[in-house]
């Protein structure tokens, strides 16, 4: 298939708004996984070094995935161009190793709730960082307007906490969580910008893997160590490598061919879809159905549609 053929397969309207969602399911089913696999690996909330190597493990496995399968798609083994190694490097650093020991500490000490309408941050800065910096977009009133809308969502699930599940703000748990979003967006711009000059499919395996490796050695430096509880514990890995490897793949390939609004505005998915998952995985119903996570919920949504709010003529 030529490069033109795939342009349009990956700009029409319906595959853009599917393949999205597919992402943001499997985005919204991280957390609450990650969380049963701390309990299966016997990992504890303060065992930084251990929770690092679990997440270098399964970005390996990711790395791995992508790679194979990209291999076997395009019929030849995936090796990334001379000139692109440091963009691989690059987005090893801020897609894989900064956000995710960040985002995988947070995980640790907080709901998969709260982790869910968090981690919807990443779009709002994603489209600040695009505007501001990487210069891809145009400021708008939508954009403002949706972003306020969208923090206030977050405000609102990170400062009622003891109204809805008695544990309050933490720097370790939400805070952290904030600060892995904005790693994240810058991570979404690079993999805009570097697409240019390597395939995503390419970038997202190697970058999974050097990432992946980076923090397995460091968690095992550390003092980390993974203790599998049952034969459970490998389906439990290969899910989460799986995650990373279909999600992030694809999500590059819509960023290659699409605006960054285009493609993000479906994000508002991922967090209805990770409250659901929390809700019947880790038993936090009670949270998910507080009227302060209906509300924040509601308003990270919304604020995500208006922020990217396009012209209908812009859409193909």
């Amino acid at each position: 298939m030529s490069n033109n053929k795939k342009n349009v397969v990956w700009t029409k309207t319906p595959v853009v708004i599917l393949t999205a969602a597919f992402c943001c399911l499997l985005w919204g089913s991280a957390a609450p996984i990650i969380k049963i696999g701390y309990g299966l690996f016997q990992v504890g909330a303060d065992d930084t070094p251990s929770v690092i190597l679990f997440a270098g493990v399964r970005f390996i496995i990711a790395g791995l995935m992508v790679i194979f399968a990209g291999s076997i798609i395009n019929k030849k083994f995936l090796i990334p161009k001379r000139k692109a190694i440091p963009y691989v490097g690059i987005l090893a650093m801020f897609q894989t190793v900064i956000q995710y020991i960040l985002f995988y500490v947070g995980v640790a000490h907080t709901s998969g709730v709260r982790v869910s309408i968090i981690n919807a941050c990443g779009t709002f800065f994603s489209i600040a960082v695009s505007v501001f910096i990487f210069r891809f977009e145009k400021l708008t009133s939508a954009k403002v307007i949706g972003s306020i809308a969208g923090f206030l969502g977050v405000l609102l699930i990170v400062t009622n906490g003891e109204n809805i599940s008695g544990v309050p703000f933490s720097m370790l748990g939400e805070g952290i969580l904030i600060i892995s979003t904005f790693s994240s967006a810058f991570a979404g711009c690079f993999i805009k910008s570097f697409s240019k000059y390597e395939d995503p499919v390419t970038l997202s395996g190697y970058q999974f893997f050097f990432g992946g490796c980076v923090m397995a050695f460091l968690g095992l430096c550390l003092g980390g160590r993974l203790a599998p509880a049952s034969l459970t514990c490998i389906p439990l890995l290969l899910y989460l490598g799986f995650i990373s490897a279909g999600a992030y793949t694809f999500w590059s390939i819509l960023l290659k061919y699409n605006d960054v609004s285009k493609v993000t505005i479906i994000g508002f998915l991922n967090p209805v879809f990770g409250v659901i998952i929390s809700a019947i995985i880790l038993g936090e119903g009670k949270e998910a159905t507080s009227i302060y996570t209906l509300i924040a919920m509601l308003l990270v949504a919304v604020g995500i549609i208006v922020v990217n709010r396009a012209p209908i003529s812009a859409l193909h």
